[in-house]
C-alpha cells in the first residue's frame, strides 16, 4: 500500500491526489490513442485539444478579458527575469519593487539590459512589503515589476499593485490562482507552474495585447513573446506533459469552486498555523510582519538552530516533510499551496502544540 506524506516543500510542490491518479490511469493510453500524452505529437489534434483546454480553463479561473493572451513557455520564472527586460525595457528605466530574494534576482538580471530603479526602501531583512503610499515610481518607467509572494521569506502583497500609468509586470509564481486578482491592473503576469498550477518545466505567461504590440520585433525566436502568441505557444516543442497536468489541475480547481472558494480555504489553512505561532508564548516566532504574512509560505523560527533541526526531524518521522527553511534564511517554512490538504495543516498544528509542550 502506498503511504503518502504531507508535502510542505516549496516547489516542486504537492499536486492534487486525484490529478495524480488520473494521470496514472491515462499514462499508457490517453483517451484511446494507444499512447501516453508524453508520446503524442504536439501538432496532433489530441494534444491541441489538451492545450486549448488548459488555456481556456486558466482564462475562466482568472476571468481574463479577450485582450489577454495565455502562453506556455519553458525555462522557469528565472528565464522571465531576462525575457521581461529583453522584450520591454529598451534602455529603461524600469521600476523594481524588492521584497525578497526573487525580486532582488529579477532586478539584478534586468540591470544587465538597461536602467532599473528600486522604488521602495530596503532593509537588511525581508520581513514586509511596502504600502502603496511608500512606492516612488519613475515618471517615465517602461514598466513596474514586483513579486506578489516571496517563497523564501514568507511575505506576500495583500493588494494588487497599481503602476499609476506604468504597465505592471508581476511574478506570481507562488500565489497565482490562490486568490482573486484585479487583472485590469496587470499588463504581464508570469508564474512557474510547480507551486500552484502543475509540475516543473512549464511557465505560464499572461500578457496583454498592448504589451505584445509594444515588444513586436524586439526579439527573435523563443526569446520573443510574440513568437509564442502567434504560434499557439509552440514556436518549438512545448512541455506536453506539463501542459496536460496544468489542464487537470485547473479542472480540479474548478471542482473546488474556483479561485474565490480556494482563497477561503487558503486563508483558513494559513490562519491555523499563524494562530499556533502567535499563541505559543514566544516558543515560535514568525519571520514576516503581521500585515505581510504569506498565505502560501508560513515561515517561523525557534530558539536555536538545533531545536529547529529537531523539529524538522521529528515532523518528518510522522510524515510531515519539507519543513526546513531555505538555506539562505534557515528556520521553518510550511508551504501550503492550493493543493495542500487542510488535514495536513491540522496535523502540523497538532505537532507544533505537542512539540512546544515537550521542549519549552
Amino acid at each position: 500500500m502506498i503511504q503518502r506524506v504531507f508535502n510542505f516543500y516549496s516547489g516542486p510542490a504537492v499536486l492534487p491526489e486525484s490529478v495524480l491518479e488520473r494521470a496514472r490511469a491515462e499514462m499508457l493510453d490517453f483517451k484511446g490513442s494507444g499512447m501516453s500524452v508524453m508520446e503524442l505529437s504536439h501538432r496532433s489534434d489530441a494534444f491541441l485539444t489538451v492545450l486549448r483546454s488548459a488555456e481556456q480553463r486558466l482564462r475562466s479561473l482568472l476571468a481574463l478579458p479577450d485582450n489577454y493572451r495565455v502562453l506556455f513557455l519553458q525555462g522557469g520564472a528565472s528565464l522571465q527575469f531576462s525575457m521581461v527586460p529583453m522584450n520591454f525595457l529598451d534602455s529603461g528605466p524600469a521600476d523594481y519593487v524588492i521584497t525578497g530574494t526573487w525580486s532582488e534576482k529579477a532586478c539584478k538580471t534586468a540591470a544587465n539590459f538597461g536602467l532599473v530603479n528600486v522604488v521602495n526602501q530596503l532593509s537588511d531583512r525581508y520581513t514586509t512589503v511596502p504600502g502603496e503610499e511608500e512606492l516612488r515610481f519613475s515618471s517615465e518607467a517602461k514598466y513596474v515589476h514586483y513579486v506578489s509572494n516571496e517563497t523564501i521569506d514568507g511575505v506576500e502583497f495583500p493588494y494588487d499593485l497599481n503602476g499609476f500609468g506604468s504597465p505592471v509586470i508581476c511574478d506570481a509564481s507562488s500565489n497565482i490562482l490562490s486568490r482573486p486578482i484585479d487583472i485590469g491592473k496587470y499588463s504581464v503576469i508570469y508564474a512557474g507552474a510547480q507551486k500552484n498550477i502543475g509540475p516543473s518545466g512549464v511557465t505560464v505567461v499572461i500578457v496583454s495585447d498592448e504589451m505584445l504590440e509594444r515588444c513586436r520585433g524586439k526579439q527573435n525566436g523563443v526569446l520573443s513573446y510574440n513568437a509564442f502568441a502567434e504560434n499557439e505557444s509552440m514556436p518549438n516543442t512545448p512541455n506536453t506533459w506539463g501542459i496536460y497536468i496544468i489542464d487537470l489541475v485547473c479542472e480540479w480547481l474548478e471542482e473546488q469552486g474556483g479561485v474565490a472558494a480556494i482563497s477561503r480555504v487558503n486563508a483558513k489553512k494559513a490562519g491555523l498555523l499563524y494562530s499556533e505561532i502567535d499563541e505559543s508564548d514566544g516558543f515560535y516566532s514568525g519571520m514576516a510582519e503581521l500585515a505581510a504574512r504569506s498565505r502560501m509560505n508560513v515561515t517561523f523560527r525557534l530558539a536555536s538552530g538545533d531545536l529547529e533541526a529537531k523539529f524538522c526531524d521529528e515532523a518528518a518521522a510522522i510524515g510531515l516533510v519539507g519543513l526546513r527553511g531555505h538555506r539562505s534564511v534557515e528556520g521553518i517554512r510550511a508551504s501550503i499551496y492550493n493543493a495542500f490538504p487542510l488535514e495536513g495543516v491540522e496535523r502540523l498544528a497538532e505537532f507544533m502544540q505537542d512539540f512546544s509542550r515537550k521542549n519549552c
